[in-house]
């Protein structure tokens, strides 16, 4: 069991809210007494965790210098899932399957961020590369905002060969990619579908593009010639639910 630090009241709410069983320990400032902390420090002491009212200088040094809000709690971490997990996860897929993949993504504020947009979309599952790459952190389950315990994080060794995997179950892999003629736009997103991104600033490893059956450029109108990579996934996660909700009519 992986136990890590949270802090601030908006972490402590979606702990509360999505994760009540996995807090557990908890440091308030003895000082403070508004509303939006007392009600947190109330639904602690009613889940029966043991709550310490503390100073400042002791939640600054839990918190390791962040803004803390006055709160601070101790949390398991959400579990990393494995490869044999995956497989049955698609197995049993009742539903069109829906996967998002990030190729060695290294910052977790992404990561967090993806998490959340995944939540928000339906995605079945987030696909991340064990090595050269960010997993579970609390950093990460700070940004998603609760997606991080929602949202199954499957951790893979070998990128390519569960893509070649994925691809057998009939799941077809589509990768974001500038250099490609194919728009986004133009491409049926209602089939099973696993969607790939690339590392930030480096893109798709070329293993990883030649497992794709196709490569999809998101059409950029600006000067700009990229977007930030968890933008870019919401791009894409919104335009696949777009045409889903459209067919379902």
């Amino acid at each position: 069991m992986k136990l890590s630090k949270l802090f601030g009241l908006h972490s402590v709410q979606a702990a509360l809210a999505y994760s009540p069983k996995k807090i557990m320990n908890a440091w308030v400032d003895e000082g403070r007494h508004d509303k939006r902390l007392t009600e947190a420090l109330n639904e602690l002491l009613d889940l029966g965790i043991e709550v310490e009212k503390t100073d400042r200088k002791k939640l600054d040094k839990l918190a390791e210098g962040h803004n803390h809000q006055g709160i601070v709690i101790e949390v398991e971490l959400p579990a990393e899932l494995t490869e044999h997990d995956l497989k049955t996860a698609v197995e049993n897929l009742t539903e069109t399957a829906f996967f998002l993949v990030l190729d060695n993504v290294q910052d977790p504020h992404n990561l967090g961020a993806c998490l959340r947009t995944a939540d928000a979309t339906g995605v079945h599952g987030v696909i991340i590369t064990k090595d050269n790459a960010t997993g579970i952190t609390p950093t990460v389950c700070k940004v998603a905002c609760g997606a991080a315990e929602t949202v199954p994080v499957y951790i893979v060794t070998n990128l390519a060969r569960t893509l070649r995997w994925l691809k057998d179950q009939g799941i077809w892999v589509m990768g974001a990619a500038g250099e490609t003629q194919q728009s986004l736009y133009q491409t049926d997103l209602t089939v099973p579908v696993a969607l790939v991104i690339g590392a930030e600033e480096k893109g798709l490893r070329r293993l990883t593009k030649e497992q794709c059956d196709s490569l999809l450029f998101i059409p950029m109108l600006g000067q700009v010639e990229s977007l930030n990579l968890s933008v870019a996934a919401g791009v894409l996660l919104y335009e696949a639910v777009r045409q889903r909700l459209l067919a379902a009519k």
